[in-house]
């Protein structure tokens, strides 16, 4: 089982961007959090970053051709009005979960919709870098019940 991890634009800077939304932790950190439950859960992890628009759909558009099992994605602010990474999306056979770190529906109002949100499984939010490790948790739950 294979799991992709899409982060979006400007996640690169957790641990430095508003603590008070994100937390402490680096991307590097979650990263290896979630490559130890990804080992006990026994998926192939990968994790990707970007902060170009373009490169993230050209890694969905990947993630179709090499028929990967699942999809996590923080989008950041694409979230909220890239239609270009939607369409992506859409192309995938796989279960996508949305996460992000914070509550997005407790934030500012531009932040309460996801242009996802038609596309995806579920959405995962506001638990910090809990959220990455609830959502890896929701993927894998998704794929076993995938007949």
């Amino acid at each position: 089982m294979k799991i992709l991890v899409l982060n979006g634009v400007n996640l690169n800077m957790f641990g430095k961007r508003d603590p008070n939304h994100y937390g402490q932790a680096t991307l590097s950190d979650i990263e290896k959090e979630l490559n130890s439950l990804a080992k006990d859960l026994g998926v192939e992890l990968e994790c990707f970053q970007t902060n170009v628009e373009g490169i993230l759909c050209e890694k969905i558009h990947q993630a179709h051709d090499t028929h990967i099992d699942g999809v996590m994605i923080n989008a950041g602010a694409w979230t909220h009005y890239s239609y270009a990474i939607r369409d992506a999306l859409a192309i995938l056979k796989c279960p996508v979960v949305e996460i992000h770190m914070s509550n997005v529906h407790a934030r500012e109002s531009f932040r309460h919709t996801s242009v996802f949100s038609s596309i995806v499984v579920g959405q995962i939010c506001g638990f910090g870098k809990d959220s990455y490790l609830l959502g890896l948790r929701a993927t894998y739950q998704c794929i076993k019940a995938t007949p």
